[in-house]
């Protein structure tokens, strides 16, 4: 990037660091905002100087774009918690007290320590994906099948119909999953990009914006000081700590484009395979269809107890709720497609 490219985003920052502090009035994070704002101003400063140097001419007044302007209006009506991807694209820093330890919760002070946490995260991230994944399919082709049983008997348009919307809902799912992580990992490069140049040429300023971060989140300023600046002394580990502190990125946890689109069209046809099969193994008519309802049941409580991992719920209430979500849809669907049925007829 050109200096007055770089100055340009940090006059951005500087503009979006106030709305932000605006929208956090009467909270800690407020006043960090507002000495994050100072020192996006400073670093301005910096790439102004360079650019003059280099024969280059700024704007008197700086007018934030049309970009900063949409997302400040977002961020006034919103708040900052939902935007916080947003931000962090737009090199808003301090996203990550919106995504990790709170206000007043000193953050790790140890790099093993902040590596078993993120991989603990990672880990338990994915599980959560495929048991989400294999239980949208689930629900969503289960509702299919029980739908289309109700306006037809006929085993080859039910098979026709679930086999499509097996298919058709895995390769949107990957299809998402792909545009998704893709999209993470582009901005993590960009922004990475972003932080290697600052390190380059400001690195006691960026210590400064890591140390405030730390000092919101409960670390005296000393300490925080001090920590900031033994991580900015090295730049390889530095990089990493700035994605996860400053933008909230784990860059851990971004994995590959392919794999997650695989991961998510495997989980999702697994879960859509499973109101299926009976139609499959049976010659259709009610045997298939009791025998579909059971088996989506039997699948819907498990995958519910599954969910109780995550949600700290006893696994039975857990299970019993996700099979009264899926009952619902499906005899719903399956009333639906009655009634068109008869109108059809």
């Amino acid at each position: 990037m050109h200096e007055d490219q770089n100055w340009r985003e940090e006059k951005n920052s500087a503009y979006l660091y106030g709305v932000v502090a605006q929208a956090e009035e009467g909270t800690p994070r407020a006043a960090l905002f507002r000495e994050l704002a100072q020192q996006a101003e400073k670093q301005a400063a910096i790439w102004e100087s360079h650019g003059k140097n280099a024969g280059l001419t700024f704007p008197a007044r700086f007018l934030p774009s049309f970009r900063a302007r949409l997302v400040a209006q977002l961020v006034r009506w919103l708040g900052p918690r939902p935007l916080r991807g947003v931000l962090a694209a737009m090199k808003v820093r301090g996203m990550s007290l919106y995504t990790h330890a709170s206000m007043g919760h000193p953050t790790p002070q140890a790099a093993a320590e902040q590596e078993r946490r993120h991989r603990g995260i990672e880990s338990g991230g994915n599980l959560r994906a495929a048991v989400f994944g294999v239980n949208d399919g689930l629900i969503s082709n289960a509702g299919l099948i029980m739908g289309v049983a109700g306006a037809t008997a006929d085993n080859a348009t039910i098979l026709l119909a679930g086999a499509a919307g097996l298919v058709a809902g895995a390769f949107s799912m990957a299809a998402g999953e792909y545009v998704s992580v893709r999209s993470q990992r582009d901005m993590y490069a960009y922004q990475i990009g972003l932080e290697r140049e600052e390190l380059d040429h400001y690195p006691d300023e960026e210590a400064e914006e890591l140390a405030l971060i730390y000092q919101a989140r409960g670390l005296p300023r000393e300490e925080a000081i001090r920590m900031a600046r033994a991580l900015i002394a090295d730049p390889a580990r530095a990089l990493q700590t700035l994605a996860r502190e400053e933008l909230g990125l784990n860059p851990d946890e971004l994995g590959s484009p392919w794999g997650a689109a695989a991961y998510s069209f495997a989980a999702f046809a697994a879960g859509a395979a499973i109101p299926l099969l009976p139609f499959f193994v049976f010659a259709g008519g009610t045997v298939s269809l009791l025998a579909a309802i059971m088996l989506s049941a039997g699948a819907l409580f498990c995958v519910g107890a599954m969910l109780s991992l995550f949600t700290g719920l006893s696994a039975l209430a857990s299970g019993a709720r996700m099979l009264a979500i899926g009952a619902a849809a499906g005899a719903i669907t399956h009333l639906v497609g009655r009634l068109l049925g008869v109108t059809l007829a």
